[in-house]
């Protein structure tokens, strides 16, 4: 895994709390030019450790309005690299993990009502190979979602680190997804828990 230094870190600290803010504000923080903080970011993101850049859409404004967690439990342990190929084709599901626990895998999927998260269910992912039982959890709200924090030795808490660190707080805002005011609240499926395939 490659290493970051200081100036990746002070980068890393602002951008990953806004990355919307001009390069040309990372770098009058940063004290270095704004060509060094492009050459940076594009170092960073081909090494892997900036992983995605860009803007996050709320899937309830777009049709989405129900947020499901499935664990899903396969026939054996070592299908999960083939069944995670086969979810990967299933547009919904966003988030896919082979876990430890009572579950083989858990996904995380959008649907658009309790008609449509009952056909991925029942249609497509209990039709995968090797999935034996599925089991939903319904995201009733989601309060937030935020990045990790960067975390900075205390070696290095040097002035130029902690002006890095107000900036970067100064921008954080904890993206809300729902409105708490707008009164809706995602419905729930009629049945609950968990489903075994047919034979």
């Amino acid at each position: 895994m490659k290493k970051v230094d200081k100036l990746d870190l002070k980068i890393l600290q602002i951008i990953s709390v806004d990355a919307r803010v001009p390069f040309k504000d990372v770098a009058e923080v940063c004290g270095v030019s704004r060509a060094a903080i492009h050459q940076r970011v594009q170092r960073l993101t081909e090494a892997g450790i900036i992983t995605g850049s860009g803007y996050n859409v709320n899937p309830k404004h777009i049709g989405y309005s129900t947020c499901t967690y499935v664990g899903i439990t396969l026939e054996r342990g070592s299908m999960y690299k083939e069944v995670a190929a086969q979810l990967l084709k299933i547009p919904e599901i966003v988030e896919c993990h082979f876990t430890t626990g009572n579950y083989t895998m858990l996904v995380k999927l959008y649907s658009r009502d309790n008609e449509h998260l009952m056909t991925l269910l029942n249609n497509t992912i209990q039709e995968i190979k090797g999935v034996i039982s599925t089991e939903t959890l319904i995201s009733l709200e989601q309060s937030f979602t935020r990045q990790v924090p960067i975390i900075v030795n205390a070696s290095d808490d040097e002035p130029d680190m902690k002006a890095a660190r107000e900036f970067a707080d100064s921008r954080r805002e904890p993206h809300v997804v729902d409105d708490p005011d707008d009164g809706e609240v995602a419905p729930q499926p009629k049945r609950r828990g968990r489903r075994k395939k047919e034979e």
